[in-house]
């Protein structure tokens, strides 16, 4: 899986933290991507519960693992936002349909004092 070009990353659609929240609570839930690294997923920011971890540098190799909820919104996570439109737009890339970006990251979720697991 190549990365993916500019045109491809500012496709990537964008949500923001306290809509992201909100769609947390629907009666069938996003699937939270994580895709820092395994020390930042625990670490000071913490990370969004329920989410899966896979390393954006893993998850070309690792992708199949996310087969299962390919009919689902899958929403990508990293401490900025900038990983995280790069690993939307390489599942977009994969054929995944409904994947979104969560803009500025845990910094912004953790700014907007929303819930956390560390």
């Amino acid at each position: 899986t190549k990365f993916p070009n500019l045109s491809e990353l500012n496709r990537v659609r964008q949500l923001r933290s306290n809509e992201v929240n909100a769609l947390l609570d629907a009666p069938t839930p996003p699937i939270v991507l994580d895709v820092r690294e395994p020390n930042e997923y625990g670490g000071e920011l913490g990370h969004i519960r329920g989410s899966i971890l896979i390393p954006l540098r893993n998850l070309a190799d690792r992708a199949t693992e996310l087969e299962a909820y390919r009919g689902r919104q899958i929403i990508a996570v990293c401490r900025s936002g900038v990983r995280s439109t790069t690993a939307a737009a390489m599942l977009t890339g994969l054929g995944f349909e409904q994947v979104f970006n969560l803009r500025d990251g845990m910094v912004d979720w953790n700014d907007r004092k929303l819930p956390i697991e560390r």
